[in-house]
């Protein structure tokens, strides 16, 4: 079965040019040139994905994702022109699984479709993905047994430490903000100040990466948080 791409771009030239892209990866592309009308089609048609440009005519794109958030947890992915970090984190905070800026390329678009794709089968409780080992080269994370191995050596986390590998490998591929970190392992009111973070992510990595300075693992998208290498046999 084809998988539904909705997307949402005032620009005629991008719009057409997402959509034969899609086309030609057995994608079915539908387009909206206005965020009312995006919306309408997405309550209509219900996709598998959004590919939202934040600069529309009519709706700011924040709203839109802030309208659909309110009652879906469908992929959504940004394409815009903004290329400023706090436009990127509030996206991201807001709700969208990732944050391309144009120009980009057909291979990347469709890199980020599939990982955010593969995330939000992941995260349906219902699948064995959920909690099944992460696997990424040499590193295994077994979430029920709150196992970390790099090949055969067991790595010794402290309780917070496991926690925030764990967040991030259930969200592999996908940038996590470091206020969401934040709030997703020390609670909502945590201090926005996120120096405890970026103390646990050293430890972190003087224990998991062979050379911490240049990680494999775990990498850092500058001013808006991390990013874990995507799992290997993610389905």
């Amino acid at each position: 079965m084809k998988l539904t791409a909705l997307i949402i771009e005032d620009e005629k030239n991008i719009r057409d040019f997402i959509s034969t892209s899609l086309s030609t990866q057995n994608y079915k592309a539908v387009t909206a040139f206005t965020g009312t009308e995006g919306l309408s089609l997405f309550t209509s048609i219900q996709p598998d994905i959004v590919l939202l440009d934040l600069g529309l005519p009519d709706l700011d794109g924040i709203q839109l994702i802030q309208k659909i958030r309110e009652w879906s947890s469908t992929p959504i992915i940004v394409i815009s022109a903004r290329t400023r970090e706090r436009d990127k984190v509030l996206a991201l905070d807001t709700g969208a699984d990732d944050y391309i800026v144009k120009p980009f390329g057909s291979k990347e678009l469709f890199a980020r479709m599939r990982t955010a794709l593969r995330h939000s089968n992941r995260l349906n409780t219902t699948s064995p993905l959920y909690n099944r080992p992460y696997h990424a080269k040499d590193l295994t994370i077994d979430f029920e047994r709150h196992l970390v191995t790099l090949g055969e050596k067991e790595i010794h986390l402290t309780q917070v430490e496991f926690k925030i590998v764990a967040l991030l490998a259930r969200n592999s591929g996908k940038v996590m903000t470091y206020d969401n970190i934040m709030s997703e392992i020390w609670g909502p009111y945590t201090d926005t100040n996120n120096r405890i973070l970026r103390v646990n992510m050293a430890n972190i990595r003087r224990k998991m990466e062979e050379n911490p300075g240049e990680p494999v693992y775990i990498l850092t998208e500058i001013g808006i948080g991390y990013r874990m290498l995507e799992d290997d046999i993610s389905g």
